[in-house]
């Protein structure tokens, strides 16, 4: 309770911080944004979830901040600084000429950045960008109420590089530190509450704005892919892909929606997402292990696997065994086993004969310890073995079953009794009938077991049920494997007979020598 205390504690502080007049907030809790964007000639900036970098950059306490970024469109707008409330008129109300001059204007509104962490700092000034959002907003989603049907290029290439450059500078910042960084600053021995509350961004009303425009800008059909790659760029994607590392889900939501988009549009981009994609796993795999967005990741890839042409390129056969089968090994999978499960699925309907490679993939990382992670790692075997077709299934059945035995045994009843659901699955049972003269020896002890020690009545009632289910299918295989069982029993029974009578003489013997030199210790 104490450390929780400290974790909440630290938590606050960190974000309180960066309300400090005189610095630009570094944080969501307390700022819409960060920094230039990618695009409209600012410098680019890299944003490292991994570190969460949290330098402010300095701005001056009267007024908000404008991104250079923003400025770029017009080199004179930064040295005149023309007051930021000058009265615009709604774009409805122009001529369609003079649009793209008002359209620069309000972009230059939306490129400020503002202190919302309190709502006292400017209000009439937040007021009037969230207005400008809203209208661009309706002006990029509804073309032709906006511009008419004879009206000039609605989004020219100087709009569309101040648009883009406005959305990073709102969007693009640093991220808070999550959580389990905070509370490490304290107590290094500490751990993530899996029971906390995931952090709302408070800037979210804000920038929920943002992330629309963005969105209704890439789904436009007024929006030309060989002009707006020059700005929706491979740097753009990447920060966009940092930015998977939100705690707030909402704008993890908004940030899948709007990839998925971005790799739907710009086919261009396309081998350049995936492989990006690869890197986050990669990192999460082999270094960090934390991570928030793998989940959401993990769905944009269900949808794209699906749309996979055949035969299957083998840059996507190594994606699955570099990158979906190694996620599989952290701890945290059960967070996003779901979304993690559905692609492996995916990869296996889609080409029978990656059956194999999944199913020992699985076995490669199967928990030793944790039985939730054995839980869900049957769960998945079977919609596996659902896909899989006879021949797939012989190539890996053995070591398939020596490890369904093991689980058989295990002594926490949710393991067993997941495993022993799988003769629930026709198709399963169907496979197991087909090799049963492999697959009968290598689980009936499991099963006797089971039968004679299991101290779950559940357990035993099931394994009794499998049990009959080999004796109907085939009585006299099932009195063979019996009668081994019995041999392989009395064996057993014998050797450690034979080991205690061994001991016993030796016993006898080291007594009958030892005289007067020598105390036997029992």
């Amino acid at each position: 309770m104490f450390n929780k205390i400290i974790k909440r504690g630290n938590r606050k502080s960190a974000r309180g911080d960066s309300a400090e007049p005189g610095a630009r907030p570094a944080a969501p809790s307390s700022s819409s944004g960060g920094g230039g964007g990618g695009a409209g000639g600012a410098a680019p900036v890299t944003v490292n979830h991994a570190s969460r970098a949290s330098a402010a950059t300095p701005s001056s306490p009267t007024s908000p901040h404008v991104a250079p970024s923003a400025l770029a469109t017009n080199p004179a707008a930064g040295a005149a600084s023309p007051p930021l409330l000058e009265p615009l008129p709604l774009l409805r109300d122009v001529a369609a000429a003079d649009r793209p001059g008002l359209l620069l204007r309000k972009l230059r509104l939306v490129a400020a950045i503002f202190d919302l962490s309190d709502s006292l700092k400017h209000p009439r000034e937040k007021e009037a960008k969230r207005q400008a959002l809203l209208e661009l907003v309706d002006y990029v989603q509804a073309p032709a109420q906006a511009a008419g049907a004879n009206a000039p290029a609605r989004l020219p290439d100087h709009v569309q590089e101040a648009l883009v450059a406005a959305i990073s500078a709102n969007i693009f910042r640093p991220l808070p530190p999550a959580l389990h960084e905070s509370a490490a600053a304290i107590d290094p021995g500490a751990t993530p509450d899996d029971e906390e509350e995931p952090y709302l961004d408070p800037a979210w009303p804000h920038l929920q704005l943002v992330y629309e425009l963005l969105l209704r800008y890439v789904v436009s059909p007024d929006t030309d892919t060989k002009v707006a790659k020059r700005y929706v760029d491979h740097a753009f994607v990447l920060r966009l892909l940092d930015l998977f590392d939100s705690e707030d889900p909402r704008e993890r939501e908004y940030l899948k929606t709007v990839l998925h988009r971005i790799y739907g549009k710009f086919m261009v981009h396309r081998p350049f997402i995936r492989k990006a994609i690869n890197n986050v796993f990669y990192r999460f795999i082999f270094e960090t292990q934390r991570h928030n967005g793998i989940g959401e990741l993990l769905e944009i890839l269900g949808s794209i696997i699906n749309g996979f042409a055949l035969p299957m390129k083998e840059e996507h056969k190594l994606f699955l065994a570099r990158a979906l089968i190694p996620l599989h090994k952290p701890k945290s999978v059960a967070i996003y086993h779901q979304q993690l499960s559905y692609c492996i699925v995916q990869f296996v309907e889609k080409d029978y004969k990656l059956a194999d490679t999944v199913i020992r993939g699985l076995l490669k990382y199967w928990p030793v310890t944790n039985c939730q992670k054995e839980v869900l790692f049957l769960g998945e075997l079977e919609e596996v073995l659902e896909a899989t077709q006879p021949a797939e299934f012989q190539r890996c059945m053995v070591p398939l079953f020596k490890q369904i035995g093991r689980c058989l045994n295990s002594s926490h009843f949710q393991v067993a009794e997941r495993a022993l659901f799988l003769w629930n699955n026709d198709h399963i049972v169907s496979l197991i009938a087909q090799n049963r003269g492999a697959i009968f020896p290598i689980i009936f002890e499991a099963l006797e077991r089971n039968i004679q020690s299991h101290w779950n009545q559940a357990v035993h009632g099931l394994t009794a049920n499998v049990r009959k289910m080999f004796l109907d299918m085939d009585s006299e295989l099932f009195e063979e494997c019996q009668q081994q069982y019995m041999e392989k029993q009395a064996k057993a029974k014998e050797i450690q007979e034979q080991r205690e009578s061994a001991w016993r003489q030796l016993e006898a013997v080291a007594a009958k020598a030892a005289g007067d030199d020598m105390v036997l210790v029992n």
